[in-house]
C-alpha cells in the first residue's frame, strides 16, 4: 500500500527555520515526482516544490525561491523540505504528494498519492 506521512511542522517565529519531512512506503522515490502543497485557510492548495525522480530536477513557487530548499535521500525513501527566513504567509498545512512519472510539475492534478498534511504555523 502507497502511503505518504509528513512530519516536521510547528510554530516557529518569523525568521525561524523548519524542516519538513514526507516518508514514502510501498513505492521507491526513484521513479516518482515528490511534491510539496501548502493550504491556508480560506485559500486554494498551492504547489511550493517539487522533485524529479532521483532528484535531479527540482521547482520552486517565486515565493518560496530563495528560502525553500528540496530534496531527497532515496536511501532513506523520504523527501526533505527545508524552510528558512519563514514568514507569518507561510503558515498552512503542508501536503506532500507523488505521482509516477519525470515531469516536475505542481499542477496538483496530476499527483495522486497525498498525505495527511502537517501544520506549519509562522507567529510571534
Amino acid at each position: 500500500q502507497l502511503q505518504l506521512v509528513e512530519s516536521g511542522g510547528g510554530l516557529v517565529q518569523p525568521g525561524g527555520s523548519l524542516r519538513l519531512s514526507c516518508a514514502a512506503s510501498g513505492f521507491t522515490l526513484d521513479r516518482h515526482v515528490i511534491g510539496w502543497f501548502r493550504q491556508a485557510p480560506g485559500k486554494e492548495r498551492e504547489g511550493v516544490s517539487c522533485i524529479s525522480s532521483g532528484g535531479g530536477r527540482t521547482n520552486y513557487a517565486d515565493s518560496v525561491k530563495g528560502r525553500f530548499t528540496i530534496s531527497s535521500d532515496n536511501a532513506k525513501n523520504t523527501v526533505y523540505l527545508q524552510m528558512n527566513s519563514l514568514k507569518p504567509e507561510d503558515t498552512a498545512v503542508y501536503y506532500c504528494a507523488a505521482f509516477r512519472g519525470r515531469l516536475t510539475t505542481m499542477n496538483n492534478s496530476v499527483y495522486n498519492y497525498w498525505g495527511q498534511g502537517t501544520q506549519v504555523t509562522v507567529s510571534s
